[in-house]
């Protein structure tokens, strides 16, 4: 199984997939965090919530997109903090982690490198036969998990 990571500070995206046999989702979601709460309490929230479906679906890879920012530093700060956590959650775990550009992601899904949110999450539906929309976090959080998925 895949569990694939759209980290934030206020949401982060997961999606599990498994691959044995084809692609199926097994679960998504979004772990959200009080932009009132103190940083450290935000990120153990993360933590805690990871540490549960872990726990709960055991799987054997992460995929994350590779941290990328041009103009918003304080943006990518945010999503550095929540990222972190992730990743060490994933070590705690021995899992792998696997990480891929924005770009390639979007290539894996979408057939283009150019894709937007709503290409993306159209697509991560079809692929995986999900109807009701998802949140955006998820969907590219699956999306991740499905670019490794195809890479691999």
């Amino acid at each position: 199984m895949i569990i694939g990571i759209d980290p934030g500070l206020a949401k982060t995206g997961f999606g599990i997939i498994d691959d044995a046999d084809g692609i199926r989702c097994v679960r998504y979601g979004v772990i959200t965090t009080p932009s009132d709460a103190r940083l450290q309490t935000r990120v153990q929230t993360i933590f805690r919530e990871m540490q549960e479906i872990l726990d709960t679906h055991k799987p054997d890879e992460l995929s994350i997109e590779r941290l990328f920012f041009s103009r918003n530093v304080s943006s990518a700060i945010e999503v550095s903090h929540a990222r972190g956590v992730v990743l060490l959650a994933a070590a705690e775990y021995g899992i792998d982690v696997f990480e891929y550009t924005p770009n390639q992601i979007k290539q894996a899904v979408t057939g283009s490198g150019r894709a937007d949110k709503k290409q993306m999450q159209k697509m991560v539906g079809m692929l995986l036969g999900i109807d009701e929309k998802m949140p955006a976090d998820a969907a590219d959080a699956l999306a991740a998990a499905i670019c490794h998925a195809h890479i691999r």
